[in-house]
């Protein structure tokens, strides 16, 4: 198998669908001509035409709105936000209809539409470039809500989500686009969406994350390890929205302990549902408060003060050691 970073496998997704799928239209700002601002579609327009991969004008509203007329009539479009700062410019396109076409119609009509979007930081990029709002798509019915944490995972939900039939928001970690590469196999494959997987067992402790702070979750599961002697339950969540808590749920009873980990600011998010989750199913085998380790309450700081509002590994261990005090 091939190693690649998760520019190359997503780009490695496009491709093999659209070569078997002549319905798939990629869709955005400097997508073609460009490749995309990462990179991620490079090559796509000399492989499929201007037809099939369409740069736009500087017009998230209409990216998202054209993606939903074209799903409305039988194509598959995957667009392009360049950033998740600026998708709020397209939330009413999404929000009002792509995530409520099905139940408006009362199943007639689907959208299968894919709205692809970096988020987060760790990159050194401007506020509107390092946001994780996660949540706003995560909260809305009618829509999916995925995050892969590395490249392999990437490619395979991505082909999920072009397979699928109704919206899915799909956030790629511009932090681990090209952080590290993985074996890729070069025949799809896929993986299920709304499943979290378990990425390293332990029965001490359960640390819940996904996307960029799997890494640094994993890396924290390591240190407890070696200097507390304490193995953790690690859990990629992988997609929020449907969020599966079986895995969750049966690791707490296991554990006792739990510590949640996101990018995204505290109050109000994914932590919050999943404890909320926890405290329903699972409340009397809780030894200790969950804990959240999160961004704070604030727009994220420019890069001088960017480190120390993303979760680091030493946040994360606090966390974990308070649960043992």
């Amino acid at each position: 198998m091939a190693k690649m970073n998760m520019v190359q496998a997503i780009n490695l997704a496009l491709k093999q669908e659209m070569e078997i799928d002549d319905s798939i239209i990629i869709l955005g700002e400097d997508v073609g001509r460009d490749g995309g601002v990462f990179r991620v579609t490079d090559g796509l327009l000399e492989l499929f035409g201007e037809e099939r991969v369409i740069d736009t004008p500087l017009a998230e509203s209409a990216i998202a709105g054209m993606s939903i007329g074209m799903a409305a009539y039988g194509l598959k479009p995957v667009c392009e936000i360049q950033f998740s700062g600026f998708s709020y410019e397209n939330f009413h396109q999404i929000e009002n209809h792509a995530a409520r076409f099905r139940w408006r119609t009362r199943g007639r009509l689907t959208i299968p539409m894919v709205l692809r979007t970096p988020y987060g930081g760790g990159v050194r990029a401007l506020e509107h470039h390092s946001e994780s709002r996660e949540a706003y798509w995560a909260h809305t019915p009618g829509l999916k809500m995925v995050i892969p944490s590395g490249p392999r995972n990437a490619r395979a939900l991505l082909v999920s989500a072009m397979r699928d039939p109704d919206p899915v928001i799909f956030y790629e970690a511009k932090g681990l686009y090209r952080a590290f590469r993985e074996e890729v196999p070069e025949d799809p494959e896929t993986i299920p969406i709304g499943l979290p997987r378990v990425i390293r067992e332990g029965s001490g402790i359960t640390l819940i994350s996904y996307g960029a702070m799997t890494r640094t979750t994993i890396s924290a599961a390591e240190f407890l390890a070696k200097q507390d002697g304490l193995e953790a339950d690690v859990i990629d969540l992988l997609t929020l929205s449907p969020l599966n808590t079986d895995l969750i749920i049966e690791s707490v009873k296991k554990t006792g302990r739990v510590v949640i980990v996101h990018e995204a600011p505290r109050s109000f998010g994914p932590g919050a549902e999943i404890i909320s989750r926890i405290m329903e199913e699972a409340f009397f085998y809780l030894e200790m408060p969950p804990e959240r380790v999160t961004g704070y309450d604030v727009i994220i700081p420019y890069f001088a003060r960017e480190q120390e509002y993303i979760p680091g590994i030493e946040r994360i261990v606090a966390a974990a050691r308070r649960l043992f005090n």
